[in-house]
């Protein structure tokens, strides 16, 4: 039967959504419509979209999407759904800010690789989703359009640095949504928005443009959903080789999607908690996440604590030296812009441009080494488990108009960065990661996600374990803000 009103079919999986479009039960214009009557309501408060197109604008493409399907037409599975796209990525027309007031009148001339395959695909581009300046820092605000509260409670941060994305799908703005990941930016805000968030393996969604594609692949871009299979669709849609991008993987002949009745039975999984204390951890963060591995373990898993047997000082410092390495340029590039100046730029930003100044090379090779050893070294644990188990992040939301932690569990944090350790360990190695919702911290409001991590290009492995858990806990799942 078709929906009755516009908030159900606002309620509605991407996939679900897709089925009732093709099945012609709802009209593309219709669904159209229903969004954006909610974007309007919502996103006033909510911040999570920005850059929006005119609504007569998209009620034209909706339109010209539901003439083709009248032909008997359909350009795939996003046919005519909503979508807005994160701002680190170009959308021909569009402006692409990285919240940046340097960029702010940066309009892309075309469309980011993963971008195109998503329109080909049938969806409809509203606008983009927020994000924090230069996508730095796991907190979503910056000087162009301003914070992102979270979705469950307006007072704290949504995370970042997909936080824009993760805040409109658990706000039922958008279907299904797209991210990006370096530091944990599609794990971390997913799992304090309670939803699903994964990062692909390295070379899994090829980055184009970019300006060099051989050693910038700690960031990846990736998908975001309410579900897993909405997750995996979209994975399906993003994923695949182009010849620009050498490192990227060939595509996985069987695809992404977990079958529905996916079961956690004989599955090993080592709980990695806090490190061994390395971690500093808000009080409560370890005992959700524990609770959510019991929940596996009732449905056949085997979950056992586990060492992760290796110099996770030397992995944080080696870290380091990329990270910076990475970042460096692209500040580097925007202060370079006619009229820009230091002013104009967060202080964590220009902290990593300035710590990259007389990078050594030899020290990087060494760093690069170390990331090497540490990848090999996980090979050996997945002798023995199919997945490695963190939480996504140390602490619980924290209060909006505070830039970062200074201090967890007591612990003084030495970078901008250093509460978010805990997601660095999926990104060093490549390997794929997501988060699963684990359940609230005793207040109610705050979400907590669980990290699973899977082997190299296990991402399909992955996402089938990952459906195993949702289908253990559909009562935690259907909570909405």
């Amino acid at each position: 039967m078709p929906p009755t009103d516009t908030t159900a079919l606002t309620d509605l999986d991407a996939h679900a959504l897709s089925a009732l479009i093709h099945s012609r039960q709802a009209s593309c214009r219709e669904v159209m419509q229903a969004y954006l009557a909610r974007i309007h309501a919502l996103n006033p408060a909510a911040n999570a979209l920005v850059s929006l197109r005119p609504d007569d604008a998209l009620l034209r493409e909706a339109d010209e999407r539901d003439a083709q399907l009248a032909r008997g037409q359909s350009q795939g599975w996003l046919h005519g759904i909503p979508q807005a796209i994160k701002d680190t990525a170009q959308v021909q027309g569009l402006p692409t800010t990285y919240g940046s007031p340097l960029l702010r009148a940066a309009t892309a001339a075309g469309d980011s690789l993963y971008v195109a395959r998503m329109k080909a695909a049938g969806a409809i581009v509203i606008g983009k989703s927020n994000m924090p300046e230069f996508g730095l820092g796991s907190h979503t605000y910056n000087p162009l359009f301003g914070p992102t509260p979270n979705a469950w409670d307006t007072t704290v941060t949504a995370g970042g640095s997909s936080g824009g994305a993760a805040v409109a799908l658990a706000l039922r703005l958008l279907p299904v949504a797209d991210g990006s990941d370096f530091m944990g930016s599609l794990r971390n805000p997913a799992g304090w928005n309670h939803v699903f968030g994964l990062r692909p393996s390295q070379g899994r969604v090829p980055g184009w443009p970019r300006p060099e594609v051989f050693v910038s692949q700690l960031a990846t871009d990736g998908p975001m959903a309410r579900s897993v299979r909405d997750l995996a669709l979209l994975l399906q849609t993003q994923a695949g080789p182009d010849p620009r991008v050498p490192l990227a993987l060939a595509a996985e002949p069987a695809g992404f999607v977990p079958p529905p009745d996916a079961r956690a039975k004989g599955l090993r999984i080592a709980w990695l908690g806090d490190l061994d204390g390395r971690l500093a951890m808000d009080d409560g963060v370890l005992a959700v996440c524990e609770q959510a591995l019991q929940r596996l373990q009732g449905g056949g898993a085997h979950v056992e604590p586990a060492a992760l047997g290796f110099d996770a000082e030397a992995v944080w410092q080696a870290w380091l030296l990329w990270r910076r390495a990475l970042v460096a340029p692209a500040v580097a590039a925007a202060l370079a812009l006619p009229g820009a100046t230091r002013a104009q730029v967060k202080p964590e930003a220009l902290w990593e441009l300035d710590q990259a100044q007389g990078l050594d090379f030899n020290a990087f090779m060494h760093a690069a080494q170390v990331r090497s050893a540490f990848h090999h070294h996980l090979l050996g644990l997945f002798e023995r488990y199919d997945l490695l188990a963190l939480p996504t992040a140390q602490v619980w939301p924290f209060a909006i108009g505070e830039t970062w932690p200074r201090h967890v569990a007591g612990r003084a944090m030495q970078t901008y960065h250093q509460w978010m350790e805990v997601t660095l360990y999926a990104t060093f190695a490549g390997l794929p990661a997501i988060s699963v919702p684990a359940g609230f911290h005793h207040n109610g409001r705050w979400p907590m996600g669980l990290q699973l991590i899977g082997r190299p290009q296990g991402d399909a492995a992955l996402l089938h374990a990952a459906q195993a858990y949702e289908n253990l806990v559909p009562a935690l799942i259907a909570r909405r803000p």
